[in-house]
């Protein structure tokens, strides 16, 4: 069955925009990316048949773009997501208790962007999109192997930063 750009491409817009914000930390930047990614794929279409995961291409091509535009703006450490404090689990009854949730997130947002961006880029594929490990191997183009090491690798980082911190 022939890919269709409305049916097929244009659905992971959102996917897209989350991978490119969590890379790019902003907005503009991350809605940038997606419209120049369904540009360079839509102006691709001719290769579509032989693509195996239109999906990972897709990703693939946004994740490139992204990594791009931050090297332009050589911006690495500002927060990921910001709507992560306002998810309805973060909600407490106590004030004191919601500011220390509050600081709690904001340190572990800097590990994260603190992290090299292949184990960040692993991390969030697999942790903050559902990704499975062979389809992050596919969009970084790297093993199986070399992605869950980088997860481990990611999540021990940020536990042992975390306890560091909160000593």
């Amino acid at each position: 069955m022939p890919i269709s750009f409305q049916h097929d491409i244009l659905p992971l817009k959102n996917e897209l925009y989350r991978l490119a914000l969590r890379i790019t930390l902003s907005r503009e930047e991350a809605e940038d990316v997606v419209q120049e990614t369904m540009i360079k794929v839509w102006n691709n279409r001719e290769r579509w048949n032989d693509i195996d995961s239109i999906e990972a291409y897709c990703l693939t091509v946004c994740r490139n773009l992204a990594l791009d535009a931050l090297r332009k703006k050589e911006n690495l450490h500002e927060s990921i997501d910001e709507n992560m404090m306002q998810s309805p689990n973060f909600a407490t009854h106590n004030l004191q208790d919601r500011i220390i949730q509050q600081e709690r997130v904001q340190i572990v947002r800097k590990l994260v962007d603190a992290l090299p961006e292949k184990q960040r880029s692993c991390m969030q594929l697999r942790d903050f999109e559902g990704k499975s490990y062979k389809e992050i191997a596919t969009i970084l183009n790297i093993s199986e192997e070399q992605v869950k090491v980088n997860i481990f690798r990611a999540r021990q980082a940020i536990k042992q930063r975390f306890s560091i911190q909160n000593t």
